[in-house]
């Protein structure tokens, strides 16, 4: 029997991403003008939903939004309310799971139904939310472009536009200088925004996780480009690019986080050994620009506004059909949904999936391409 749809919420959780606040429209919108449903929005991602700290989104809420950066409902990355950090009497800091006081919350509000829009650890909540009987309703969120299941996610082509533009610029600088240039970007599991970043970039070498590299090999590439005449080089990598029988560079861990363990400093780490390499055979001074949070702000571009429209009139279509516990997906080019255990597994409830990443070919067409145009990837 279909319920009745009336009410429902959403809320955005993990890294914050262009295109957010274009779904948020899309979903605000489909509802209220298609349905004449009533939308809250909870703040702070799962936090808010724990807390009861939530606004009204209606029409008016969401006007002038659609070009922003990031979220108006604000998020957090560190509130996995099946494994929540709570002082107990003692004053100990212990975990407990706390779901029930969220589901709570939703019935207190008369929520139908729930927009949950995430990444890996936000999509893992939700499927246990969805098994605890709540009518939940995902939205794949990543800039790295890796959410399995789907052919690509909003966000990415914006901060796509970042690194295009930020190796653009770097390369004045090389070529004024005859130096070497390093850009380090985001992507802990996949490469894609360097694979594509580089590529539109011009990048001379590309470092990603799926294709371990040889330091020696990279340095070789400099010495190639300049006895040819070529006095200068820009290298892209990835954050989770790591040497042949070595692993990723990790700056932080926060245990707080369902991803515990902050990658960054491979773009330092390659910098130094490169200057020992390369700089007493051309004297070429090694530079290095990490783009970082630069890479998730900023107007979000054409093609992710109109994307973040069609993923969240999606979802507000699935809610109108009763299809709970799915994940909005893009197969073939046409929106579609799968069941959110199959992008995030069936682990115990509080489990984050740590496996499943959508990620780059080796032997793919815009890897070959990109060989076949001279970048070489330290192989």
């Amino acid at each position: 029997m279909r319920q009745e749809i009336k009410r429902i919420a959403l809320l955005t959780g993990g890294g914050d991403c262009s295109g957010l606040n274009a779904v948020i429209r899309a979903i605000v919108k489909s509802a209220i003008l298609k349905h004449k449903w009533e939308v809250i929005g909870f703040k702070g991602g799962y936090h808010g939903l724990y807390m009861d700290e939530y606004m009204k989104l209606d029409l008016q809420t969401i006007s002038g939004i659609f070009h922003q950066g990031g979220t108006i409902l604000k998020m957090s990355n560190k509130d996995n309310l099946f494994k929540y950090k709570v002082t107990d009497e003692n004053g100990k800091e212990v975990y407990k799971d706390v779901s029930d006081i969220a589901i709570a919350n939703l019935k207190r509000h008369n929520i139908d139904a729930l927009v949950i829009i995430g990444g890996d650890g936000t999509l893992t909540s939700a499927r246990d939310f969805a098994r605890k009987g709540i009518n939940v309703v995902g939205i794949p969120k990543t800039i790295d472009n890796d959410v399995p299941a789907t052919e690509i996610t909003f966000g990415y082509r914006t901060a796509l536009d970042h690194i295009m533009q930020s190796l653009d610029a770097l390369h004045t600088t090389a070529y004024s200088h005859d130096r070497v240039m390093i850009l380090e970007v985001m992507g802990r599991n996949a490469g894609w925004l360097a694979l594509e970043g580089g590529v539109a970039g011009s990048a001379d070498v590309i470092l990603i996780p799926e294709i371990p590299y040889d330091i020696n090999k990279v340095a070789q590439t400099v010495f190639d480009r300049y006895n040819r005449g070529s006095k200068f080089t820009i290298i892209c990598i990835s954050e989770g690019a790591k040497p042949v029988d070595g692993d990723v560079t990790i700056k932080a861990i926060d245990k707080d986080s369902p991803d515990s363990i902050r990658l960054g400093g491979v773009g330092d780490l390659l910098a130094k050994q490169l200057e020992k390499i390369v700089k007493p055979v051309t004297g070429q001074d090694i530079r290095l620009t990490t783009l970082g949070y630069i890479q998730r702000g900023g107007v979000t571009n054409t093609f992710d506004r109109v994307l973040g429209t069609k993923y969240g009139s999606y979802a507000v279509d699935m809610i109108a059909n009763n299809e709970f516990g799915r994940m909005v997906i893009i197969k073939n080019d046409r929106m579609d949904s799968v069941r959110i255990e199959e992008v995030v597994g069936s682990g115990n409830t509080g489990q984050t999936s740590t496996g499943g990443a959508r990620i780059v070919n080796p032997h793919g067409d815009l890897v070959c391409s990109a060989r076949d145009i001279g970048i070489t990837f330290g192989d």
